[in-house]
């Protein structure tokens, strides 16, 4: 994967994240839910778990490009 690849798929994934993130938290402020309770279902979401990890994958895969 190319240094362009990279930063087109980490702007994807983030944005992605980001957009998942805030339809969480619109939801549970319909539902009136406590904040501590919208913000253990983002911390304990898979889906937001994982897409965590493939941001912080991409970055380590980019590190050893930008150090050349």
């Amino acid at each position: 994967m190319d240094q362009q690849d990279l930063k087109l798929s980490k702007k994807l994934i983030s944005s992605y994240k980001k957009r998942l993130q805030k339809e969480i938290i619109d939801r549970s402020i319909k539902l009136r839910m406590p904040q501590n309770k919208f913000e253990e279902i983002i911390n304990n979401n898979n889906e937001l778990i994982n897409l965590k990890k493939a941001l912080e994958h991409l970055e380590k895969e980019s590190e050893p490009h930008s150090k050349v």
